[in-house]
C-alpha cells in the first residue's frame, strides 16, 4: 500500500495529512479557509486519493503561512508515500476545460523540484481564499516532492472556475504519474537508475 502519515508543526502552522495514493477519493480536508478546503476535495476526488488533511495557521497575521505550508506538507506525503518510486509513469498531464476556463497541469516526479506558473486572476480573493496564494501552494508542493510542475491557465473569465480547473488538473496529472506502470513495476523510471533530489 503506497500510503503516508505525515505531520509538520512550526510556530505558524500545524498540519497534519493523511494519504492513500491508491484510493477512492475519499476525504476529510479541514482547514480555516472554505474555498481551499473545496480545490483540496476536489484533488482527492478527480485524483482518487483518499486525504485527510486538517491545517491550522496564524490566520491572524495573514493566509499565507496554512495555504504554503498545506502545499509542502502535501508534497512531503507524496514522496513518502511513492518511495523509490520503482515502476511509477513518472510524468503525467491534463488539460481540464470548465465552461469558459481551461487548465492545463504537467507534472515530472523526477526529483528536479521546479514550478513554472502563469496563472492571473482578477480578484484578489475566490470565496475566502487570497488568490495570490496559490502559485505559494504549488512552489510547496513541487519542491517538497521534487517534481517539476506547471500550471498554464490560457483562457477563463471567472477566477472560480479557473482555479478548480487548475486543481482538477493536478489532481489528474499526479494521478496519471503516480499511476503504476505494469511493464515495469521493478524499475525506477531513469536512466540514471535513481530518483533523488539530493543530486539536485
Amino acid at each position: 500500500m503506497r500510503t503516508s502519515k505525515t505531520h509538520r508543526k512550526t510556530s505558524e502552522t500545524d498540519i497534519e495529512v493523511e494519504l492513500a495514493i491508491d484510493g477512492q477519493g475519499n476525504y476529510r480536508i479541514e482547514t480555516a479557509i472554505g474555498f481551499f478546503n473545496h480545490m483540496l476535495e476536489s484533488f482527492a476526488k478527480h485524483g482518487l486519493f483518499d486525504l485527510s488533511l486538517r491545517g491550522k495557521g496564524d490566520l491572524h497575521v495573514d493566509q499565507h503561512h496554512l495555504v504554503e505550508d498545506c502545499g509542502i506538507v502535501l508534497g512531503q506525503a507524496f514522496k513518502k508515500a511513492l518511495g523509490d518510486r520503482k515502476g511509477i509513469n513518472r510524468a503525467g498531464y491534463f488539460v481540464y476545460p470548465m465552461d469558459e476556463a481551461l487548465a492545463v497541469v504537467a507534472v515530472d516526479i523526477a526529483g528536479r523540484p521546479y514550478l513554472q506558473y502563469e496563472a492571473e486572476f482578477k480578484r484578489r480573493f475566490c470565496g475566502e481564499l487570497d488568490t495570490d496564494l496559490v502559485e505559494d501552494f504549488f512552489q510547496g508542493f513541487a519542491i517538497n516532492l521534487g517534481a517539476n510542475v506547471v500550471v498554464r491557465m490560457p483562457f477563463g473569465r471567472s477566477d472560480h472556475h479557473k482555479i478548480e480547473a487548475i486543481f482538477k488538473a493536478f489532481a489528474k496529472a499526479m494521478k496519471m504519474a503516480c499511476a503504476l506502470e505494469p511493464r515495469s513495476l521493478k524499475q525506477i523510471p531513469s536512466t540514471k537508475g535513481s530518483i533523488d533530489d539530493s543530486d539536485y
